[in-house]
């Protein structure tokens, strides 16, 4: 670079001996000269950009990998390409500069400077991007739902961040980095004040990961941030949820270590749905099974296996413990319409094409209360899309509530205001 800086001198002074015309010269020449280092630096930005980067993107295009396209779809290209051109900028520009450095004014130096905080953030911006495109590729796997890595990243992100900005500070100020690192130590209060939230939100995001406590996608349930739906980012600080009327909520990522929640996960994953419903009966109507009530469950298809069984146990019992006095239904084992009625109940979920029959599958009386003797199913769905397992619920308790008068039961239902005067009304009369 010395000699094109002679040559171009001798080139243009001629004959000119005086002082100030010769300084003038060699600032020309330096104007020039550090002209021709941004040309060829730009120059170079078009072969990478035109070039090299078209020859890159039409290889990524032909492979069988669709994973790679996300390379395309980023931002990487541009910054590549501009690191180059800053590059030969910081390491040509000084060179190019004679007399522009003369005196207090010192252009290389401002360049270099300039230079070197560009690279730094084009550096900076070029492992964003990077990491960005590891987060997307890794979404395109379901591992991804089991383990986010998205806190990881921000916290990969905020160190670059901080180290990007300790390196253009010691670029400014034409100090170590490492001095600069060193004096952390002091700040380490500070710091951890200022990123408190970070923190907190990166150790709960390894506990979250670690125990699989929450992934994306997941459906979860926290009343204390009103949070019922589907998980859709498991970020550094906060969880964000779609609840199922299309509201966002948003959860700080600490709070979910801290607090309860309820995740839905499993099951999701088992594909069956649980139903434990109960139905209150009204107790005056629950009596012992005459002769024709025991004919007319007979024509019941689902009860009379269990009808044969109960009769010739009954049958069994009375004649070794009952006394000959029959008369009254406290001397004997007789059977009763709620329990028939719970026996069919039983008989109708084993042969219902939409329940689980793997699964626990229960018909049990609750404590009565004041409200009537509750009727609890407690059985599992095979089928736990939300909208279908409603429907199949529905339909069986519609069946039992439409079925109770044939045995001779009915659901209790607490008086309207109406009945209430009507009844008052025909007392009075």
């Amino acid at each position: 670079m010395q000699s094109w800086h002679d040559k171009l001198t001798n080139l243009l002074s001629g004959d000119a001996v005086k002082a100030d015309v010769n300084w003038m010269l060699r600032v020309l020449v330096d104007l020039i000269l550090l002209a021709a280092v941004f040309v060829v630096a730009y120059l170079a930005y078009l072969v990478i950009r035109k070039v090299l980067m078209r020859i890159v993107t039409k290889v990524l295009k032909k492979t069988a990998n669709s994973w790679d396209d996300e390379i395309l779809n980023s931002r990487l290209s541009s910054w590549i390409s501009m690191l180059i051109p800053a590059a030969i900028i910081l390491r040509a520009a000084p060179l190019a500069i004679n007399a522009l450095d003369e005196g207090s004014l010192q252009v290389s130096h401002l360049i270099v400077i300039s230079a070197q905080v560009f690279i730094i953030i084009l550096s900076l911006l070029s492992f964003n991007s990077v990491l960005n495109i590891i987060e997307r590729i890794y979404l395109r796997f379901e591992v991804s739902k089991e383990l986010p890595i998205k806190g990881f990243i921000q916290v990969i992100k905020i160190i670059l961040i901080v180290a990007a900005i300790i390196f253009i500070i010691s670029s400014l100020i034409g100090k170590s980095p490492v001095l600069i690192f060193s004096g952390l130590g002091a700040m380490t209060a500070v710091m951890m004040l200022i990123f408190k939230d970070s923190i907190l939100g990166l150790v709960a995001g390894i506990q979250l990961s670690a125990n699989r406590m929450v992934a994306r996608g997941d459906w979860i349930e926290m009343n204390k941030f009103g949070a019922d739906g589907e998980v859709l980012e498991v970020a550094l600080t906060t969880v964000k949820v779609r609840n199922w009327d299309k509201t966002i909520t948003t959860i700080p990522t600490y709070a979910l270590i801290s607090d309860s929640f309820k995740n839905w996960r499993g099951m999701s994953n088992s594909g069956v749905r649980r139903i434990k419903r109960s139905v209150n009966l009204d107790m005056s109507t629950v009596t012992l099974l005459d002769d024709a009530m025991l004919e007319k469950m007979r024509n019941i298809r689902l009860l009379q296996p269990y009808l044969d069984r109960k009769q010739k146990e009954l049958a069994e019992w009375n004649s070794e413990h009952a006394s000959d006095d029959f008369t009254s239904p406290v001397n004997s084992r007789a059977l009763t319409n709620l329990g028939t009625f719970r026996a069919y109940m039983l008989e109708y979920l084993k042969k219902h094409p939409k329940i689980a029959q793997r699964q626990t599958l229960l018909v049990r009386q609750l404590q009565p209360t004041a409200h009537g003797v509750p009727i609890e199913l407690y059985t599992f769905t095979n089928d736990n899309a939300w909208a279908h397992y409603e429907d199949i619920q529905s339909d069986i308790f519609e069946h039992f509530l439409a079925v109770l008068p044939e045995f001779g039961l009915r659901a209790f239902q607490s008086p309207s205001d109406g009945s209430m005067s009507a009844l008052t009304s025909s007392l009075v009369d």
